[in-house]
C-alpha cells in the first residue's frame, strides 16, 4: 500500500459522507499516473503554491494602491487568511481539508493589481468584460507552465470559479447555480468573505480612513470588538448553525450573525471602499491599468 493510499484510507475513516474524498475526484483534463505519496488534491495544492501566479500575489494590493508599512494586507496575505479560515471550518465539519486548501490558495490567482478597483478599471477598457474568477481559471488552464496549465482536478477548478460573489452577492448562495459542487468549495466562498470583512476593517483603521468608534454597535455586539473575536464568532456560528437536510449538508449562518456581517459589509462599502481617499487611489489605478492595456494592445508582437 502506498503512502497516498494510506492517506485516502484515513480520508475514508474521517471525512463525513458530505465531504469529497480524493479518490472520488472527477479527475483531470489530462490523465496522470497517480502519485505514490500525494493525493490528487494535495498535488493541486502544491502546483498552485509553486506557480508563478501565486508568487505574484505578494505584489498585488487589496484596497489601497500603495500602502506605506509592512502590516497592510496584500492579495497573498488575504489568500493565506482565507485558507486558514476555510481549513479551520473544513476540519471542524470533517470535510476534505486538502481540497479546501487547494481551492483557497488558488481562488485569486487571476486577480488584478489594485484589488477590485483594478478589476473595475479593466472592465471599463476591455470590451468583452473581465472577471477575476474566470481569469483565475484561464491562469490554471492555460497561462501557467508555459501554456500547458496546471492540469488541476475538476473539483478545485470548480471551487475557484464559483468563489466570487460580487460586491453585494449573497454570503450564503441561494441557488445551486452559484454554488460550488463540493461543500469544500462552498466553505471557501464564505471564508473569503469572513477574511476580507475583518482584514479590510483592520487596514482601514490602520490607515486612518475610519476609526474604531465608527464601527456599528450592532456589529460589535454580535461579532465582537477585536479581529480575533469577529473571526472566531463567524467561524463558530457557521459550524454550529449548519445542518443536514434531505441527506445533504447545508451551510447556514444564523440570522443574527448574517445580519451583522451584511451590516459590516455595507459599512465598509459606505465608509472605506467608496471613501474619497480610496476613490482617488482608484482613479490612479484606472489610469495605470488603462495605459498598460493600451500599450500591450498596440505591441502584441512583443508580448
Amino acid at each position: 500500500m502506498t503512502i497516498r493510499q494510506l492517506f485516502q484510507k484515513r480520508e475514508a475513516s474521517f471525512i463525513s459522507p458530505y465531504g469529497c474524498q480524493s479518490d472520488c475526484t472527477r479527475g483531470r483534463k489530462t490523465k496522470e499516473i497517480p502519485c505514490p505519496i500525494r493525493t490528487p488534491f494535495q498535488k493541486d495544492r502544491d502546483r498552485i503554491v509553486y506557480s508563478n501566479a501565486f508568487r505574484r500575489l505578494k505584489h498585488k494590493t487589496q484596497v489601497f494602491l500603495s500602502p506605506l508599512g509592512d502590516h497592510y494586507r496584500t492579495r497573498l496575505t488575504h489568500t493565506l487568511e482565507v485558507s486558514e479560515i476555510a481549513r479551520t471550518i473544513s476540519r471542524a465539519m470533517r470535510l476534505n481539508e486538502d481540497l479546501t486548501e487547494a481551492i483557497a490558495l488558488g481562488h485569486d490567482l487571476g486577480h488584478t493589481p489594485f484589488g477590485h478597483g483594478g478589476e473595475t478599471a479593466l472592465k471599463e477598457v476591455f470590451s468583452e468584460n473581465f472577471s477575476h474568477n474566470e481569469q483565475s481559471i484561464r491562469v490554471v488552464n492555460i497561462l501557467e507552465n508555459w501554456g500547458n496549465g496546471l492540469n488541476l482536478t475538476y473539483e478545485v477548478k470548480d471551487g475557484i470559479m464559483k468563489h466570487s460573489k460580487g460586491g453585494f452577492g449573497n454570503i450564503i448562495p441561494l441557488s445551486t447555480k452559484e454554488s460550488a459542487i463540493t461543500i469544500e468549495g462552498q466553505v471557501v466562498r464564505i471564508a473569503d468573505i469572513m477574511a476580507y470583512l475583518n482584514h479590510d476593517l483592520d487596514d482601514a483603521i490602520r490607515s486612518q480612513v475610519i476609526n474604531r468608534n465608527q464601527i456599528p454597535d450592532k456589529c460589535i455586539k454580535v461579532l465582537g470588538k477585536t479581529h480575533s473575536e469577529r473571526v472566531t464568532t463567524m467561524i463558530k456560528d457557521l459550524v454550529y448553525s449548519s445542518s443536514i437536510k434531505n441527506d445533504s449538508l447545508h451551510l447556514i449562518i444564523s440570522d443574527d450573525c448574517l445580519t451583522a456581517m451584511q451590516a459590516l459589509r455595507e459599512f465598509l462599502y459606505d465608509n472605506v471602499y467608496r471613501s474619497s481617499r480610496v476613490h482617488n487611489e482608484f482613479v490612479k489605478a484606472k489610469a495605470i491599468v488603462s495605459k498598460l492595456y493600451d500599450h500591450l494592445l498596440e505591441h502584441r508582437d512583443i508580448f
